[in-house]
């Protein structure tokens, strides 16, 4: 059975892609700092789709374990998804260094350490997927939180030179816009969704996408975008 990592397994799309890889026959390394909190993810999709789940402690501010982490993955995973996600408090983080810092770490310079880890693995292989998740507050919502939208456009950058890199090799890189997606971590921005805002619809979409080998998916309404330019 043909593994995928997920770094991030504890967030809103983390958990939905886990969900939407094992009912299509994959199996998982779900990784996050707590690795206890994860259990009732792998019962459940053990039980229910029959997968092989295996749970990894990943701390992405710890970036110098990176490398031994990736090491120590055996057997090497198929695909890599990048779900890590931190929006922080942007009112503190504009008072309080160490907050911007957490932001910015987690977000792109702990994603960047063990990307360029998994690229140059999967490179060498001639195989993989590789799949990263923007900014979940969307453009109507970048000036409420600036400094994470800045690192995650800064993450979506690197990860798109990786790409560019490597075009020409048997390595696909999946760069994902989102939108504005609604689950805990964005409940205090928005209160009303449509249905396809939520981790679950978007997953199936990121899933096609990936199956089908496209290297973009934006998932961005037009509206969305519309309102961050006039605003």
């Amino acid at each position: 059975m043909e593994k995928v990592l997920i770094l991030g397994a504890q967030t809103g799309f983390g958990t939905a892609l886990a969900e939407k890889y094992a009912s299509e026959g994959y199996g998982l390394y779900l990784a996050d700092l707590n690795v206890e909190a994860l259990e009732e993810l792998k019962q459940r999709l053990e039980e229910r789709y029959n997968a092989e789940v295996s749970l990894l402690k990943f701390n992405v501010l710890e970036f110098y374990t990176h490398r031994i982490f990736y090491k120590g993955i055996d057997p090497a995973p198929v695909g890599a998804i990048f779900a890590v996600d931190y929006i922080g408090d942007q009112k503190r983080a504009e008072k309080d260094f160490l907050e911007s810092k957490k932001i910015i770490d987690t977000n792109y310079t702990g994603l960047v350490s063990i990307l360029n880890i998994m690229a140059n693995s999967f490179e060498e292989r001639q195989q993989g997927f590789i799949i990263g998740i923007g900014a979940v507050t969307g453009e109507k919502y970048k000036q409420d939180v600036y400094t994470y939208h800045s690192a995650k456009t800064g993450f979506m950058t690197h990860l798109e030179g990786i790409k560019n890199r490597s075009s020409l090799l048997r390595m696909q890189v999946l760069t994902v816009n989102p939108g504005f997606v609604y689950m805990d971590e964005t409940k205090t921005l928005e209160t009303s969704i449509t249905s396809d805002a939520v981790p679950e619809k978007i997953a199936d979409k990121i899933f096609a996408a990936q199956q089908a080998g496209k290297t973009s998916l934006n998932c961005e309404p037009v509206l969305s975008k519309l309102f961050s330019f006039l605003k």
